[in-house]
């Protein structure tokens, strides 16, 4: 049956790849992988988080993620928010949980994106 997640997609408009570039890859530290050639004109990227993936891929009628998300596991906290925040992206404490340590953020479109503590 089923042995692990093997990546995340999250939606972006036509054209988004130097921005999905730029804040994931550049902000949030994630390496960019080579895509195969055959997904060569469809557009979007994909990027390495851990031992799974994260893709970013092309919505002609793209609508943000408000609710569904990927989270991420993060060892430095306030470094990341200070990033985030300077950057210009929102920066949603979020205490539900008792003692976890998360926040929520936006990518440049405006999916959600949970940070939580390692």
């Amino acid at each position: 049956m089923i042995l692990r997640l093997d990546h995340v997609q999250v939606a972006g408009p036509p054209g988004c790849e130097s921005q999905a570039r730029d804040f994931y890859g550049n902000l949030l530290g994630l390496r960019e992988l080579t895509r195969p050639v055959e997904l060569d004109g469809i557009g979007g990227c994909w990027f390495e988080c851990g031992s799974l993936q994260l893709h970013i891929g092309t919505q002609q009628d793209f609508l943000p993620a408000r609710k569904a998300h990927p989270a991420f596991r993060v060892d430095s906290m306030d470094q990341l928010r200070a990033a985030l925040q300077s950057a210009g992206h929102p920066v949603i404490e979020d205490r539900m949980i008792p003692g976890v340590d998360r926040f929520f953020s936006s990518d440049p479109w405006g999916n959600r994106l949970e940070f939580i503590a390692a």
